[in-house]
């Protein structure tokens, strides 16, 4: 649980790499939708200003009449910024490009790195009875990644299989314990998953060597392969669990969801 005392019972994940290109918006919106598929109530809060959960998952510019930036920094109701997906059990609230000024919006205030916690400890969203709020940060360590990590009570950390990846590690690693120093004492890296793996390209298992053996139990032993079906599936505005769901991509994602489930039995029994 985060330092505060929270209203709700829903667990909430940042999923956050200052990368871009690692496969974070596809693993929020898969891991969202194989979660769903396996009975859990799933909300995604995008909070990257180019919106891609949210286009990821359906929801077009002209449909976002309140997105994340309202939520941090407006007083909308929580109930008019969830939206339902085309996907059972799944909402998001979506993101826009407004949200791109929000960092400096967000300096000038004191309470800052809170607003989203702030936001999502509103009892107004129990009744969605949400089991675990997934929050798709932007690429880079931000004011609005410190909020998602805030308001988090883990990282989930996708890793792509590729030279230096683990180096660009360290400075997220730095965040992460600056966040439990000053603002959630109790947030706690929830794994890290390799992502794009390709197991004929000894580079890959390289990477999957290196990060097993300096980060231990904290990589999880589900792997996304790179897969083109996992590829065309935004392009459709579908999880690729809805797009083919016999793929190898869908499949690594229903099997990342297990092990996740299994790593949180509480929220599961719950």
């Amino acid at each position: 649980m985060s330092g505060y005392d929270k209203t709700n019972s829903f667990k909430v994940i940042a999923i956050a790499n200052q990368k871009g290109g690692v496969g974070k918006t596809t693993t929020s919106i898969n891991l969202a939708a194989a979660l769903a598929e396996a009975g859990k109530k799933i909300l995604i809060v995008d909070l990257d200003p180019q919106g891609n959960s949210s286009t990821g998952l359906g929801i077009q510019p002209d449909q976002r009449e309140f997105t994340t930036f309202e939520l941090l920094l407006e007083d909308v109701n929580i109930n008019d910024v969830v939206m339902k997906t085309e996907v059972d059990n799944l909402s998001i609230i979506p993101a826009n490009t407004d949200l791109s000024s929000a960092d400096i919006e967000l300096f000038s205030n004191e309470n800052r790195v809170f607003m989203l916690r702030d936001a999502l400890r509103k009892e107004s969203l129990g009744r969605f009875e949400f089991d675990f709020i997934l929050i798709d940060c932007p690429p880079s360590l931000n004011l609005l990644t410190v909020n998602a990590m805030v308001a988090a009570d883990s990282v989930l950390i996708p890793l792509q299989s590729e030279f230096f990846a683990l180096e660009g590690l360290s400075q997220l690693m730095l965040t992460i314990r600056e966040v439990r120093a000053t603002a959630n004492k109790d947030l706690r890296i929830e794994g890290i998953v390799l992502t794009m793996f390709d197991r004929r390209n000894n580079l890959s298992l390289l990477v999957e060597e290196d990060a097993r053996e300096n980060l231990g139990d904290l990589v999880y032993k589900s792997i996304i392969p790179r897969n083109v079906r996992v590829s065309e599936a935004p392009s459709y505005s579908l999880p690729v669990l809805s797009y083919d769901p016999t793929s190898k991509g869908a499949q690594a994602y229903r099997d990342l969801a297990k092990e996740f489930l299994a790593n949180n039995p509480t929220v599961t029994a719950a």
